[in-house]
């Protein structure tokens, strides 16, 4: 499939005060129900296909899921549908949890 970049949540904290991208959550709604990173944009892994006209595909976007699975496909799957600039967030909103930052 496409390219795409792995990055740690260090990384992707640093991005976020860059304000220079965008944040989507593959995870199902009963999961994001649970908790989100606040930035996050909702839209589940499945709709992923459906919904990647309505995204802009030269934006900087970062995927994230629970621990970094789901989210990898989709990084991969944008990337592969011409997205020009795309991360996985290694160990997912869990990673994020971890290391003590804010949870929606």
């Amino acid at each position: 499939m496409g390219d795409y970049k792995n990055i740690t949540v260090a990384e992707l904290t640093k991005l976020l005060q860059e304000g220079s991208l965008r944040l989507i959550d593959v995870r199902t709604d009963a999961e994001i129900a649970r908790g989100k990173i606040p930035q996050g944009m909702a839209l589940p892994l499945h709709l992923l296909p459906l919904r990647m006209h309505d995204l802009d595909k030269t934006a900087k976007t970062v995927f994230y899921c629970q621990v970094g699975g789901r989210s990898a496909q989709a990084a991969a799957f944008a990337a592969a549908n011409g997205f020009s600039d795309v991360y996985n967030l290694q160990g997912g909103i869990t990673a994020w949890a971890h290391a003590g930052l804010p949870i929606a």
